[in-house]
């Protein structure tokens, strides 16, 4: 559902949180981005921290400076302006994967489990653009939404202790890529050789909320030259205007 009006609930002592529904839907998730940009431009001076997620904004104040009622005043009318603004074009990051064997574990399980081949996973899911819901679990790991039903696999009935970086996983239908090495419980279907977190640049995190990946398919060899090329800081990320063509995300 999402609420023809937003919901603002206290987040704490010093957190308010501005509720536009309780559903994954890009129209919802749209509406949160919008928000935070409108925020964003305000400057206020008692901000402290935004956290987007899929149906909300969390918001951090400093309460020395406002009190839960005065803020709360302040963002129902950057909610209003924001749903009259225009939302800015989103961009379509190019992730090259390698797909299968040493990459991609359980590609095979994840073809069974659908009842399709392996090349078959593949096309599906490099076959169109899936929108940044929101990051988080780790710094850098973007959430995906819209993966197709026919690839839809659940997670891992126990995490792994380790996925290597890079790693490109399933859940449900959510994809996602690791950003840094971790446990995790998503079926591990491929691995990217870029860099998708990185605390020395600005912004650290490569994929930001409300913009898309595509996943493209590379070779064992293309992944070797090109982890080279982000090795020697010579790598050059892809990124177009996202132009929709279908209501599924395919382009």
């Amino acid at each position: 559902m999402i609420y023809e009006k937003p919901r603002f609930l206290p987040g704490g002592d010093r957190a308010l949180f501005v509720e536009f529904g309780d559903t994954i839907d890009p129209e919802l998730n749209r509406r949160v981005k919008q928000l935070m940009l409108t925020i964003q431009g305000a400057e206020l001076p008692e901000l402290v921290e935004m956290v987007p997620t899929y149906r909300s904004l969390l918001v951090y104040y400093d309460p020395h400076l406002t009190s839960p009622e005065e803020l709360r005043a302040k963002l129902k009318i950057l909610t209003e302006k924001s749903e009259a603004g225009e939302f800015p074009n989103p961009k379509v990051t190019e992730i090259p994967t390698a797909y299968g064997g040493e990459y991609g574990c359980d590609l095979e399980f994840v073809a069974e489990y659908n009842g399709l081949s392996p090349e078959e996973i593949i096309r599906f899911h490099a076959g169109k653009a899936y929108l940044i819901y929101m990051l988080g679990f780790i710094p850098g790991f973007a959430y995906l939404g819209g993966v197709s039903p026919r690839i839809a696999t659940p997670r891992l009935p126990t995490p792994r202790a380790k996925i290597l970086a890079g790693s490109v996983g399933i859940a449900g239908n959510q994809t996602g890529i690791y950003p840094a090495e971790s446990p995790g419980g998503w079926r591990v279907i491929g691995r990217t050789p870029i860099e998708l977190f990185n605390p020395e640049k600005e912004p650290p995190a490569l994929l930001q909320m409300g913009n898309y990946v595509k996943f493209v398919q590379i070779t064992a060899e293309e992944f070797k030259q090109i982890r080279k090329e982000v090795v020697q800081g010579t790598y050059c990320i892809k990124e177009t205007p996202f132009l929709r063509k279908n209501d599924d995300g395919s382009i």
